[in-house]
């Protein structure tokens, strides 16, 4: 299979768990009639985006990876013939809680798993209270639709996990995101079109929308939205999505240009991880 059809989505919270899941099966529906085989949904995407505060009262949003959401959204994976990247709040044992995002194949199979590897602690990112860092490695899951990788929100600012996926083999790779504006502005414009371009693969970039001040009052952040998919060259394939309009965002990729892309450019060949010391060194 060369050319795909992938899907990514932004919208708001809703204020409770049960709407945002029905909301995110509706986004998956309407995706799927529109001929996608493959969706990837926002950060964290049936809850807030809590790490606004500490507050232990979130911890509920936890459960397991293969948990009723996950077979849920897996039993409709089946019935739609879509793969699906499930961005969850994973609950490994009481009191162990990470950021993950779990894939879910066309046939409703769980192919697997990866665990947000860097976690800020940042005003109004205070990550560390709910998650313990990744340590599923950078893993590539073989789907219906070719070679899927996962990087989740913050670890786009670190550079050696694009390569970790691209190294696993990695066609397409997604990055939900929870995004506010500010410093990160013009890192969202620039860093996943550089990751795409430096590993030759595809990126779909999700950022949720919305402030959610009945959750969070005066300390709710605005999120922009903002998502897109960027080709091997680094190029936008269609339009940017709005700031502020709930969307999904339906791209034709084409996992052709890939091997065009690296032949122009042999960035695998010729890097050199024998002269790398200092970037594994603690």
């Amino acid at each position: 299979m060369s050319v795909i059809r992938a899907a990514i989505t932004q919208t708001t919270w809703t204020g409770d768990k049960e709407s945002m899941i029905a909301k995110h099966e509706q986004f998956a529906r309407d995706a799927a009639a529109d001929g996608a085989q493959i969706i990837c949904f926002q950060e964290l995407f049936y809850g807030p985006y809590f790490g606004i505060i500490e507050d232990a009262k979130y911890y509920d949003y936890a459960e397991p990876a293969d948990g009723p959401i996950v077979q849920r959204f897996a039993k409709l994976a089946k019935e739609l013939k879509m793969v699906m990247v499930l961005p969850i709040y994973e609950e490994d044992m009481p009191g162990v809680y990470y950021n993950t995002a779990v894939v879910v194949d066309a046939d409703g199979t769980v192919l697997g798993k990866y665990r947000k590897h860097h976690i800020p602690n940042l005003d109004r990112f205070w990550e560390k209270f709910y998650f313990r860092p990744g340590n599923l490695g950078y893993p590539v899951f073989d789907t219906a639709v070719g070679k899927v990788g996962v990087y989740i929100c913050y670890d786009r600012h670190f550079p050696e996990g694009w390569r970790e996926l691209g190294l696993n083999g990695a066609e397409l790779v997604f990055n939900p995101s929870a995004t506010k504006p500010g410093l990160s502005n013009r890192l969202w414009e620039l860093e996943q079109p550089a990751a795409a371009a430096a590993n030759q693969y595809f990126i779909g970039a999700n950022n949720r929308i919305g402030t959610e001040s009945d959750e969070f009052g005066d300390l709710a952040v605005t999120f922009y939205g903002s998502s897109y998919f960027v080709d091997p060259r680094g190029n936008y394939v269609g339009e940017v999505a709005s700031q502020d309009e709930t969307e999904i965002v339906t791209r034709d990729i084409d996992l052709g240009l890939i091997r065009e892309v690296r032949n122009s450019w042999q960035f695998y060949r010729d890097r050199r991880p024998d002269s790398y010391a200092a970037t594994t060194r603690p």
